[in-house]
């Protein structure tokens, strides 16, 4: 089934972005619906035929306050970051300026209306506004920006122009808070870290204040799945998030965490739901099956259910159980039923849950298919009071320390129904043995019909800016009939680079089709769902392997239909706690197959287990996990260098004063002390030194950095590029090495910042065109929830240093393109300025000796692009920033500021 979507129809406040674009020709709005309106009356809900647009607008005067207020946190919250106001330009310069340019549908409130609900040319309709809202906006725009900077524009409201509106009677529903984390259909399951907690929980114990590392809280007798698999048992609509009644499964522990049932799924407390940092979700509704935390089955050869795992300082124990005594190995969802399959020892089992009733009370099923091997086989069910019944062969129920347990005595493959109730619930041991006979599950693991039959198809926005690049915007199907969020976070393209797999960090995976066809349209297929929080994505052999939280899965289409039928948990040795912060980032691989990602530590607290901000490899097979450098804070993906080493980047934080690009060798510390077993020496000495040090003003949020491998960009060719996650902008990164250390600078590639925080980026082998993603979550500037983009170089040239070189009597740039000599030669035309930075136990650091070098002379080498400034006072510095402002061979502008840190001074060299 294809459902075709224009591109730009997005149901989040993306407000005015690229809005009613320049023109200086009127239309009516007939014309204007013959020429670019993306939605025709037809698409729009039906509230919006019966519409009071005369009482709105007369509304206006009695709630002028309250109306300037709401469109006021609108724009300032959504639409300025494009379209700026007239003391800052906003970052497209293509937006329609409100204070300056002409309304291309229409200057009156309902022609500006029109533009809003239905979307125009690039404008997107806002179809999370309602019509007071959008009205509210307007009236800020008018009354703000046109009436006073562009009267000319200014339409004045009679009563013949409200006369003339169409009649109706409905001002449209009532604004509301718009929570898209609860309304997206995530399907029928979630992994995630989640609390189970009964109705009428105590409030949550949260650390706050000054106190550097925070103190942990006590949370030695909360029930946390860390790797909790959240099921939806009732049958309809929605997903996870709509159900009424479900089961928590911990692949950790190979336990049932417990059974609930309510009106709501979870509290959605957490950084990727609500925004809420500190916090992980709650289960909410009535709590009647729990397990404490610890193994679900015992040992398969000494029968113990003691936890062995890593031993936190808190007291908790993290991690998997080890891979003999049990192993998780994935996930079959099959329609509405999800089975799991794991191992106990050399027991294969299978696993689903469902829902049934006994006088109105909800029973819990468990149906375990298990193949027994030698060994005991002994698994927990409940405390002792929790209703529990058995029905099959081959098992038997027991009590054990205050446990229900069921132990399997067959030494043939078994097939057995439990049934689990809360405490008080009778009869249901009698009422178990009328039910149907256990199910065999071994059908439900070839592949089923697909989940997500539905293909979408958006439209791509080809760009035509003028410079050295273009862009290019691949729009995702942001109204998908599952109410994805589509916050990008990885791309990878298969062997037919007209395909590629997107991965969103609301647990979606995406088939997308359509790259280098030219087509003008992208084919969108929703391959998986459900996943924990993917942040990176790698096709190796056409297989596709995606970075979880709480695992690395690779992904398997047995039945052929693009749709995962099986979801291979190919690594989960990911030690996993209760912490928002502790993102795991990026996916790459080498030649010999050996993949690495990396993981953020917790935000101003010490690590609790030894992967909390590391560099991490997983061996070819899966196998084996080793970590391979230490000391990140919050380390946003991996770049894989040609010569075997890698680069990671970090955030300004605590221990950290600024962010970093990281040059990173196996074995190194790179500073965080409130990492886990940090060194002694927690001076700069002890560290090892970045690449460069990133000030806030350039980029708050260093993402993945990526190496250009493409002949269609020219003179950046073989060089390196840093993504933003902060501003959404691509920087060039030009480097050196000397006595052996890294270092170097960013340069802002000259590109209108992306409507997203950049986080991944690939570049496309047959078309040369670099593809990126983005998404905007936590502490990024940028407006929109997710996007794709496609960036072209054109022969137009680039005019920015390519190479730079510290030495000893200054610095050398290497610019793309040959520079104009006597515009080199001008000092005015420089600045340069120095400043060193405070590493501390502190968040961040301000500027520390200041100073601004004095330039004796700029020259340019032999090669017309070298361009050398002679300062008798440069000595190695934590940040030194160079603007220049020069002319081209042609005689372009040549305008710009290079950021970069010096480690050491090169030997000086004549040009």
């Amino acid at each position: 089934m294809n459902v075709k979507f224009t591109a730009w129809y997005i149901p989040i406040i993306v407000l005015l972005f690229l809005a009613c674009q320049k023109s200086t020709d009127k239309v009516s709005i007939s014309d204007a619906a013959r020429s670019g309106f993306i939605l025709q009356e037809s698409d729009l809900p039906d509230y919006e035929k019966n519409i009071d647009h005369k009482g709105l607008l007369q509304a206006l005067g009695d709630r002028h306050g309250e109306s300037m207020r709401t469109g006021e946190h609108i724009y300032t919250n959504t639409c300025i970051t494009c379209h700026g106001n007239p003391e800052q330009e906003g970052s497209l310069p293509t937006a329609f300026k409100f204070w300056a340019d002409t309304f291309k549908v229409g200057e009156d409130p309902y022609a500006i209306y029109q533009t809003l609900t239905r979307g125009h040319g690039a404008m997107p309709p806002q179809v999370n506004l309602t019509p007071v809202e959008k009205y509210d906006v307007i009236h800020y725009i008018r009354e703000t920006f046109v009436s006073k900077e562009n009267p000319a524009q200014y339409f004045n409201i009679d009563e013949d122009y409200l006369a003339s509106l169409p009649e109706g009677t409905s001002r449209g529903p009532e604004p509301r808070e718009y929570k898209p984390w609860e309304e997206m259909d995530y399907g029928n399951f979630l992994i995630n870290t989640y609390e189970l907690v009964d109705e009428n929980a105590p409030p949550r114990e949260r650390s706050t204040g000054p106190v550097q590392p925070l103190p942990d809280e006590d949370f030695g007798d909360a029930n946390f799945a860390y790797k909790g698999i959240a099921v939806r048992l009732d049958n309809g609509p929605g997903g996870v998030a709509a159900g009424k009644a479900w089961m928590m499964f911990d692949h950790d522990l190979m336990r049932v965490a417990g059974a609930w049932t309510g009106d709501g799924f979870i509290d959605w407390e957490a950084i990727l739901f609500n925004e809420k940092h500190n916090i992980s979700p709650r289960t909410i509704g009535k709590l009647h099956v729990e397990n404490e935390t610890g193994p679900g089955w015992a040992h398969p050869e000494t029968g113990t259910f003691v936890d062995p795992r890593f031993l936190a300082r808190d007291g908790r124990r993290f991690g998997p159980l080890p891979k003999e005594w049990t192993h998780f190995e994935g996930l079959y969802p099959y329609e509405n039923r999800l089975i799991m399959w794991y191992t106990v020892g050399e027991a294969r089992v299978l696993e689903t849950f469902g829902l049934d009733s006994l006088e109105h009370q909800p029973v819990f099923t468990r149906t375990l298919n298990i193949e027994p091997a030698e060994g005991l086989l002994k698994m927990r069910v409940a405390p002792l009071g929790t209703a529990v019944a058995l029905t099959g062969k081959g098992a038997a129920l027991a009590e054990e320390n205050g446990f229900q347990v069921v132990n399997i005595t067959a030494s043939e493959p078994v097939k057995i129904k439990i049934f689990m109730a809360a405490s008080g619930v009778s009869g249901l041991e009698e009422w178990a043995q009328s039910s149907d006979p256990p199910a065999s599950l071994e059908q439900f693991t070839k592949g089923g019909p697909a989940r997500f039959p539905q293909l979408l198809e958006t439209n791509i926005l080809q760009g035509e800016q003028e410079g050295a690049f273009q862009v290019d915007i691949l729009n995702p199907p942001f109204n998908s009939p599952w109410k994805n969020q589509l916050r990008l976070s990885g791309l990878d393209f298969f062997r037919d680079r007209n395909k590629a797999v997107v991965c969103a960090t609301d647990g979606d995976v995406w088939l997308v089709e359509g790259f280098t066809e030219n087509k003008q349209t992208l084919t969108w297929q929703r391959i998986a769902s459900g996943l924990f929080q993917p942040l990176g994505i790698k096709v190796i052999e056409e297989e596709i392997f995606v970075t979880c939280r709480d695992q690395i899965v690779r992904l398997h289409d047995y039945n052929g239909d693009g749709e995962a039928d099986f979801y291979e948990s190919f690594n989960n040795d990911h030690q996993v706690t209760d912490h928002f912060h502790e993102f795991a980032m990026g996916l790459q691989a080498d030649a010999e197959g050996n993949l690495y990602y990396a993981k953020s530590a917790r935000h101003a607290r010490e690590a609790l287990v030894p992967q909390h901000g590391t560099l991490i490899k997983v061996s070819p097979d899966g196998e084996h996990t080793e970590i391979i450098a230490t000391g990140f804070r919050a380390a946003n993906g991996v770049c894989l260098n040609p010569d075997g080493s890698f680069i990671v980047t970090d955030q300004e934080g605590h221990w950290n004063p600024m962010n970093r690009i990281n040059w990173v060798e196996e074995g190194g510390f790179y500073g965080n002390m409130f990492g886990f077993d940090p060194p002694a020496d927690s001076t700069d000495s002890g560290m090892e030194q970045p690449l460069v040090w990133v000030e806030r003003e350039r980029d708050r949020s260093p993402s993945e950095l990526l190496w250009v491998d493409s002949e269609k960009w020219g003179p950046l060719n073989g060089k390196l590029l840093s993504f933003s996650y902060g501003y959404g902008k691509v920087y060039l990164v030009p480097f050196e090495k000397v006595g052996g250390q890294v270092q170097g600078g960013i340069v802002e590639l000259p590109l209108p910042r992306f409507a997203t925080g950049v986080m991944r980026g690939r570049f496309n082998q047959d078309d040369g065109h670099l593809y990126l993603c983005g998404l905007s979550a936590w502490g990024s500037t940028q407006p929109q929830l997710g996007g794709l983009y496609r960036i072209r170089m054109t022969e137009k040239p680039v005019h920015i240093p390519v190479g730079i070189q510290a030495q000893q009597d200054g610095i050398l740039l290497t610019f793309s393109e040959k520079m104009d000599e006597s515009s080199v030669r001008e000092l005015a035309n420089y600045s340069v300025a120095t400043w060193d930075l405070l590493r501390s136990r502190k968040y961040g650091s301000k500027h520390y000796n200041e100073k601004k070098l004095t330039i004796t002379a700029a020259g340019l080498g032999a090669d017309g692009k070298s361009v050398k400034l002679k300062m008798p006072d440069i000595e190695p510095t934590w940040v030194m920033e160079i603007n220049y402002q020069l002319k081209s061979e042609k005689g372009d502008e040549v305008e710009g500021l290079v950021q970069n840190t010096i480690h050491q001074l090169g030997e000086a060299a004549a040009i």
